[in-house]
């Protein structure tokens, strides 16, 4: 066996060693408090995270997918009805929108950003269009302008599917305040955190509001009443306890990803890797959280490079490997190969490379080695 330590897509332990006695003292307090669901927990974190995001309200739920059922629950949207999203996406975004018998109607992406084509969407529009869902996409947010006029143009709520992007903001405002309804995932890898599953959806409509808190409990209210059908959505207060530990630090993790990707970007660069190998873009008036650091590989070599990331023990993911529509279980809307062909590309050449905020400069200079010593660009004499 080898005894080159790993370095790991995300490594979650120097974060809970750093806020273990914290995170200890959190847990032990509910676990004392008896209230183990909802209460009093769930209530404060509820209120940071709306006041974290500029939003008015913020709805704690079981994880991101919960999330977005809730708030398609909200706007009322059922059969009959279509959702426009990317196809380029954890299938959970599409996913929502067939449980709750809709159809999702997809946009393909910028190239650069990999986040919806806000230029196209507009096409996708018809009647039955009940909302606009763009995707922030590994930490950055989609273009918004467009969005927001094609939104009050045609009456549309727009959904924001920010799992990965809590903390990100566009034009100066945050990640779930950029949209009528957002929705965030704290899965362990995400930049807010959680040790099992965990979600949020925020919103500045009380009645929408009202109508989650609702749906999250069986759509019961007051207590064994049910006025409408809902499901077993509920935050744990354990969890909600440990992200309140976690929230605090988050804009100083975003700092620490946003330099790692910065040494990454100098990295490469200083190895002569721009053409076989495309670091991510980051547009004007964003703030890039970098929930994932992902590349193109071009030219076919991405298969070949992940052998070699694997024999040096580097953590790696492809965020994704086929784009939703082009998935077996969506074979019943006859998509075909060459439908939105940016998507297709992009499944193909995309590769996530390890980070997370403790990274450290010697684990990133192996990574950017492996990736060099396999794409055979060589090291760049200084001057």
């Amino acid at each position: 066996m080898s005894s080159v330590r790993p370095v790991p897509l995300c490594d979650l332990q120097p974060q809970y060693q750093a806020l273990k006695a914290e995170i200890d003292s959190a847990v032990d307090r509910v676990l004392a408090s008896g209230q183990v669901i909802l209460g009093p927990e769930v209530a404060e974190f509820e209120r940071e995270v709306a006041q974290f995001c500029g939003a008015a309200h913020a709805v704690g739920c079981g994880s991101g997918t919960d999330a977005l059922s809730l708030a398609l629950g909200a706007l009322g949207i059922g059969p009959g009805d279509e959702v426009i999203m990317p196809p380029f996406t954890f299938f959970a975004t599409a996913g929502a929108v067939l449980r709750c018998g809709a159809r999702p109607m997809f946009v393909d992406i910028e190239p650069d950003t990999f986040n919806i084509n806000p230029a196209l969407v507009s096409r996708a529009i018809t009647p039955r269009t009940k909302a606009i869902m763009p995707v922030h996409l590994y930490g950055q947010c989609c273009d918004m302008e467009e969005l927001w006029r094609l939104a009050e143009r045609f009456d549309l709520p727009i959904i924001e599917d920010a799992a990965q992007s809590f903390g990100s903001d566009y034009q100066g405002k945050r990640c779930g305040s950029l949209g009528s309804i957002a929705c965030f995932s704290f899965y362990p890898t995400k930049n807010l955190s959680a040790y099992g599953d965990a979600g949020m959806v925020t919103t500045s409509d009380p009645d929408w509001a009202d109508r989650m808190v609702t749906l999250r409990v069986h759509g019961m209210k007051p207590k064994y009443y049910h006025g409408m059908v809902g499901w077993n959505a509920r935050i744990d207060a354990v969890q909600a306890a440990i992200l309140r530990v976690k929230l605090p630090h988050v804009e100083g993790w975003i700092r620490q990803r946003i330099a790692a990707a910065d040494r990454y970007d100098t990295l490469f660069q200083s190895r002569g890797l721009e053409g076989p190998l495309v670091t991510p873009v980051r547009r004007p008036n964003r703030l890039h959280s970098f929930n994932q650091y992902v590349v193109r590989v071009r030219d076919g070599r991405r298969d070949g490079l992940i052998e070699r990331l694997r024999a040096e023990r580097i953590g790696y993911e492809i965020y994704y490997p086929l784009p939703v529509h082009l998935q077996k279980c969506m074979a019943q809307f006859g998509f075909q190969p060459g439908d939105f062909p940016v998507s297709e590309q992009a499944a193909r050449e995309v590769l996530a490379l390890p980070i997370f905020p403790e990274i450290t400069a010697e684990q990133q200079a192996r990574v950017v080695n492996a990736c060099a010593a396999y794409l055979g660009a060589p090291m760049k004499k200084s001057a």
